[in-house]
């Protein structure tokens, strides 16, 4: 079986549409299409079946696609090798991360990277981590942060490095009753108005853990994901919020931790299993936690 085409049945996995592997692999979707079609009558065996107006993988397609990771990943090792023979890694990195997260670390990683001849071409999606597998179709890392109460395992495609743990505090305006407090109670915070994020990103998890524990719903009563306007509505008094410790402020905010319950985020760098056989590859990721723990001020070891 050609490569290529299992390249395709792979991506068709991760994207659902002809037309996006068309498009991340830069053909037309005919050819796409017609090339799946040589596969499927290479494999012997009915790939894929219409749905609606797509198509989806049978359960055949599905194995299928577990074997072209594997032959595709046996790929990427060979050329790992053969890019190890070089005594300098070399090359680009294509790395997604979070709007905070590229704020933290991206940065430093160009720079530190480019003194090692590797070239880090970085972007800031802000998009639910889950969403890790499929952005890996158009990036070699993606930097995520999680609840760190949320476990779910990214499957034995994809393997993740934790940079970092980033514990959460609340935001209040220097003139909040609860500011002079060093350290709050949960009980104190159930009838606040919250400035929350968007469903499914990581402070909104977070505020669902804290139901969850609870049984108070938290009352949020404005949605906004860039934490620079979180900061201008808490300093209109109009709420108060969580934000991640190591977020540089640019309002001068009160940050207060909660006593009672441990809260944080767990920040990760999300590969394809096999990705950090490559020397670039391997560089950015042990950047990346140098860079992380610097942050934290400790070894994430400790």
């Amino acid at each position: 079986m050609d490569a290529l085409r299992l390249r395709m049945l792979r991506e068709l996995a991760d994207h659902g549409t002809v037309a996006a592997v068309a498009d991340v692999l830069s053909m037309t979707p005919s050819a796409v299409s017609q090339q799946l079609k040589t596969l499927q009558r290479e494999a012997g065996v009915t790939l894929l079946e219409p749905d609606g107006r797509r198509v989806r993988l049978t359960d055949a397609g599905q194995v299928l696609v577990g074997h072209a990771e594997r032959v595709l990943a046996a790929l990427d090792l060979a050329q790992a090798d053969m890019d190890s023979y070089r005594t300098t890694a070399r090359g680009q990195v294509t790395v997604s991360f979070f709007p905070s997260g590229a704020a933290m670390l991206l940065a430093p990683l160009i720079v530190n990277t480019g003194g090692r001849g590797i070239e880090v071409i970085g972007r800031d999606i802000d998009v639910p981590a889950a969403r890790a597998p499929q952005q890996l179709a158009d990036f070699d890392v993606v930097v995520v942060h999680r609840d760190e109460r949320d476990g779910s395992a990214w499957g034995p495609r994809f393997t993740s490095t934790v940079l970092l743990r980033e514990p959460l505090d609340v935001l209040l305006p220097p003139q909040h009753p609860l500011a002079g407090t060093d350290r709050l109670r949960l009980s104190e915070l159930a009838d606040q108005d919250w400035i929350g994020v968007e469903g499914g990103l990581m402070v909104d998890d977070v505020f669902k853990s804290i139901a969850t524990l609870t049984g108070v719903p938290v009352r949020i009563t404005q949605r906004v994901n860039d934490f620079r306007v979180v900061e201008e509505l808490v300093a209109a008094g109009l709420g108060i919020a969580l934000m991640p410790r190591y977020v540089t402020l640019a309002r001068d905010l009160v940050r207060r931790p909660i006593g009672d319950i441990r809260l944080a985020r767990r920040v990760e760098a999300v590969t394809r299993v096999g990705a950090d056989a490559r020397p670039a590859i391997a560089l950015v990721l042990e950047e990346l936690r140098a860079i992380a723990a610097g942050v934290a001020g400790q070894s994430i070891s400790e």
